[in-house]
């Protein structure tokens, strides 16, 4: 993966839901709002700690459930696999335009496309 913030955002649209609420709300505010700890802690009145034990909890939770079930892992491979389709389908297209002006071989590649795009969805 990118980054390990890329990486957190990721499982927690995949797993944010299985937090609790206050999980949740901390989570949020730390990656997606970019909020300092201290920030976080001052609009809660718990300590920085506090905040930093409560995100720390949600990681490895979330971390815990992908673990077990690669859900992100094969989402990211697939979305690998449906850009690798879209660019076959692509040359595929280019080959025809410059060689055999096939419309089949056109429509077929467009097919393939809105599919892929559609899998990306």
């Amino acid at each position: 993966m990118k980054n390990q913030t890329y990486r957190m955002t990721m499982l927690f649209d995949f797993y944010g839901e299985l937090l609790t609420e206050r999980q949740r709300e901390f989570f949020d505010l730390y990656y997606n709002e970019d909020l300092s700890l201290s920030e976080i802690a001052e609009n809660s009145g718990i300590s920085r700690q506090g905040v930093r034990d409560v995100i720390v909890r949600a990681e490895s939770a979330m971390q815990a459930i992908e673990d077990k079930t690669g859900l992100l892992r094969r989402f990211l491979q697939m979305q690998e696999h449906i850009t690798a389709i879209e660019d076959a389908a692509g040359q595929l297209k280019t080959i025809n335009y410059r060689q055999y002006e096939d419309s089949r071989i056109d429509q077929l590649s467009d097919v393939i496309t809105r599919a892929a795009r559609a899998l990306k969805e």
